[in-house]
């Protein structure tokens, strides 16, 4: 395919989702979000051969949130081992919000997998006592292919000052022993995390990392083993967009991970990540332009995992 016919097909899918956006509204539980302008959208493709193709606000700053548990999934896999990330978190669906704690707290000891919030704040006390913040922040800005990744102080500010419920969530899992450190600590860590400052080029360039096996598509560096890489896209898969992570996987068909500041990391095995920017969101806290636009994707380049290649 063209380098034009692809960059028309970005258009277009930029068309289709900006017909959604109006249906959803910016995150509002954090005040700082709920500043954005719920009508920008972007998309961005980085391709196993070097190509990257961009359309929309592709370039324009937000906070990463959500998408950050893929990160802090990757170090603690890497650093901590696969036995020790899920000795104490499980790797199943919750079916559940993502700041649900009524399962943690009724029917499971352990958070159902490190994609909700239960189970990343586990993550993040795991590398709390052994990395500093600069430290994964370097280690962000490696992955995602960019160097200017920054703390967003001012959502960082807001998050911390309306961080109740996952303040709540924090010590309940230390009353049940899995948090093991310093609760407050690794709370803010996780906010920090969560308040990275990305764009959509940051996200298509550690879609494209995850999609190469680990290994920096440049230098060829090998950034994450490959254990690590395949565990990390079957949970993004199976949990990564929050309670529709099913519904998007029938109908995209690609590992994605999304967050309340409008991102969505995708990653396209052995071809290509994208990246996605779009702050409205839909009911489950997933960018609704920004399926919409992945989903049109998806359909006209063929890459839903299981589709039929002739």
């Amino acid at each position: 395919m063209t380098d034009k016919a692809r960059g028309k097909i970005l258009e277009e899918a930029l068309l289709a989702g900006s017909m959604e956006v109006d249906k959803g509204e910016t995150a509002s539980y954090i005040p700082e979000l709920s500043r954005a302008d719920k009508h920008d959208l972007g998309i961005c493709i980085y391709t196993r051969d070097g190509e990257i193709y961009e359309a929309g606000d592709s370039q324009k700053r937000f906070t990463i949130q959500s998408i950050s548990k893929v990160i802090s999934l990757c170090v603690a896999l890497q650093h901590c081992g696969f036995d020790k990330v899920f000795e104490k978190i499980r790797m199943e669906p919750s079916g559940d919000a993502f700041n649900s704690l009524l399962k943690l707290d009724m029917t499971s000891n352990y958070p159902y997998n490190p994609m909700i919030n239960s189970g990343a704040l586990t993550v993040v006390s795991y590398l709390m006592p052994i990395f500093s913040f600069k430290e994964l922040l370097d280690y962000a800005g490696k992955l995602c292919l960019d160097p200017k990744i920054r703390l967003d102080e001012r959502v960082y500010n807001s998050e911390m000052a309306n961080s109740a419920r996952n303040r709540a969530i924090a010590y309940l899992l230390q009353s049940k022993g899995i948090i093991e450190c310093d609760v407050e600590r690794s709370l803010e860590l996780y906010v920090k995390m969560c308040s990275l400052s990305v764009t959509a080029r940051s996200l298509a360039g550690f879609g494209l990392v995850l999609a190469n096996g680990g290994i920096h598509p440049e230098t060829g560096e090998r950034l994450l083993d490959r254990e690590v890489v395949r565990t990390v896209k079957t949970i993004m898969l199976t949990c990564g967009m929050y309670d529709g992570s099913g519904e998007f996987a029938v109908e995209v068909g690609i590992p994605s991970k999304s967050g309340v500041g409008g991102g969505i990391l995708s990653v396209v095995d052995r071809k290509m990540g994208i990246g996605i920017y779009g702050p409205s969101l839909d009911k489950k806290g997933n960018s609704i332009g920004g399926k919409a636009m992945l989903k049109y994707v998806s359909e006209e380049l063929n890459l839903h995992m299981f589709a039929w290649e002739p």
